[in-house]
């Protein structure tokens, strides 16, 4: 790393960080396309039918998603939609989305007054995971942290149906991740750096588990400390929670590939 890159990585600052309402949506669009071209370069990506999204600053109602249709490695920032909450296009491109992935992020954003992300997976590992009737388990400092922190909902077919969407809110409650049962995973965040570090960990733990259930007898860590090491943490994923790392990783995208700020 360089000494300036070192610099900014200490002060918390980023190489897309920008002033002004303008410049600020140009900022979410950079950030969200940085997170698809990430998600498709570590193989997270299902074809395309999976989906991340983010609120638009400055302007009520307004979301990016991906063009229906778009893989993740194509998406660049200009080529986002900018959708409203009932997933239209309101930019006149005449391209449309994904209404049953977005009916998901938008029961987000509806019932979630400070979600500014949203991202929703369908990886192996998360699936896999998602499939098991243990859920998620505290194997690994993640898992320990966010033990009783992550909602599950039952699948009841692709889509939500009207009466399907009470149930996803109430599991979602107060959480910023859930395990979509038999389907994925889902977090969202204050920013878009809280939404994908969540998503990162989440995945990152669901391997984690799978792999070590492959190996034999788990070694689980007792009670007491999963309780206190949830205690301590509560104040862990605070509204900046995830951007240094967050910061490091477009760095490192900006070194390999920078098309995705086309």
């Amino acid at each position: 790393m360089t000494v300036t890159a070192a610099k900014a990585a200490a002060k918390g600052t980023t190489r897309i960080g920008v002033k002004g309402e303008a410049t600020q949506a140009r900022k979410v669009r950079l950030e969200l396309a940085a997170c698809y071209r990430m998600f498709a370069r570590r193989a997270m990506d299902d074809l395309i039918y999976t989906h991340l999204s983010a609120k638009l600053p400055g302007v009520e109602g307004r979301y990016l998603f991906i063009p229906f249709g778009m893989l993740f490695d194509e998406v660049t920032a200009s080529n986002l939609l900018e959708v409203d909450i009932a997933g239209n296009d309101v930019s006149g491109t005449g391209v449309a989305v994904n209404p049953a992935g977005w009916i998901v992020h938008r029961t987000v954003y509806e019932s979630v007054p400070d979600a500014r992300c949203v991202m929703h997976l369908h990886t192996v590992t998360g699936t896999a995971v998602s499939a098991q009737k243990c859920g998620l388990l505290p194997i690994n400092q993640f898992g320990v942290t966010y033990h009783g922190q992550i909602g599950y909902h039952d699948y009841d077919g692709p889509g939500l149906r009207p009466e399907e969407r009470k149930n996803f809110v109430a599991n979602l409650g107060k959480h910023r991740m859930m395990f979509l049962r038999n389907h994925g995973t889902l977090t969202h965040g204050r920013t878009i750096a809280e939404a994908f570090t969540l998503m990162h960990y989440l995945e990152r733990t669901c391997e984690i588990q799978c792999a070590a259930q492959a190996g034999g007898a788990l070694a689980m860590p007792p009670q007491s400390v999963i309780d206190s090491t949830v205690k301590i943490a509560q104040g862990v994923g605070d509204g900046k929670f995830g951007e240094i790392g967050f910061e490091a990783l477009v760095r490192q995208l900006d070194r390999a590939d920078r098309s995705y700020r086309d």
